[in-house]
């Protein structure tokens, strides 16, 4: 018998059987990992493996590359998330892309910190721009993670790093606005605003920056999908489908 225990971050639920489900969660120490759960979809189970709640897991399975059994116990809900409309647009993206971007076992202890972290700042009330800059920190830890990552050490024109102000959209690599000042290519640069760089607070504009750096380098690799994308635009936006759709429809009338 092959056995795994761990605390995890509940990524989602995908029915399996009757009434089961075959759960994927991050755990702190080992990774993306799956197993079912019997009797999933009933009422008590579905609060049990909301997304984004912290648990405790062990595994079991019988031999190699069998899906294992799991047997779950909540350590922390984040199922209130869920009734207001940008943490529940933030919590479905994050968690859907992080399922998505993962393989099997391999360990993302920064990551699973990351995303518990940010979700318990979501829990705390964390405002609008504060919640969407998270967002975008999160997003480019990822792409490191997955070996993906931005080189935002140095200029990539050797100019200094104090300086550092853009990224190309093509190399991934910072470039220093003064090295980039009058130049013909200039205007395809990504901003990359300082928050990314040294933390600290953030205006909506920066925030704004961030996740379209971000949103340009997951679009290689994670956002080809509709359903992705849909999920992504309505974290930025902080809202439902139907709220954007009918903003969308009122500009259409507009004079």
């Amino acid at each position: 018998m092959l056995t795994f225990d761990d605390e995890a971050l509940v990524l989602n639920a995908l029915p399996h059987g009757e009434n089961g489900a075959v759960v994927r969660f991050l755990a702190f120490e080992g990774g993306m990992r799956a197993g079912y759960v019997p009797g999933a979809r009933s009422k008590g189970k579905r609060a049990l493996l909301h997304p984004g709640n912290r648990v405790s897991i062990v595994l079991k399975s019988r031999a190699e590359g069998q899906l294992p059994s799991a047997t779950v116990e909540l350590l922390e809900s984040r199922a209130l998330l869920s009734f207001e409309p940008q943490p529940a647009a933030i919590l479905a993206w994050i968690t859907a892309l992080t399922a998505a971007a993962l393989a099997e076992a391999i360990p993302h202890p920064r990551l699973a910190r990351a995303l518990d972290a940010l979700l318990g700042g979501l829990s705390a009330g964390m405002e609008q721009t504060a919640a969407r800059a998270a967002v975008a920190r999160y997003e480019l830890l990822l792409l490191e993670e997955e070996g993906f990552g931005l080189d935002l050490s140095g200029c990539a024109l050797g100019g200094p790093v104090r300086d550092l102000a853009f990224v190309s959209p093509k190399t991934g690599r910072a470039v220093s606005r003064s090295r980039a000042q009058g130049q013909p290519w200039a205007p395809q640069l990504l901003a990359l605003p300082a928050f990314l760089l040294k933390g600290g607070t953030t205006r909506a504009a920066d925030a704004d920056s961030g996740l379209a750096l971000t949103g340009h380098f997951l679009a290689r690799h994670w956002l080809q999908g509709a359903r992705l994308e849909g999920l992504r635009r309505r974290a930025i936006a902080g809202t439902s489908e139907e709220r954007l759709a009918a903003g969308a429809a009122d500009s259409r009338t507009q004079p």
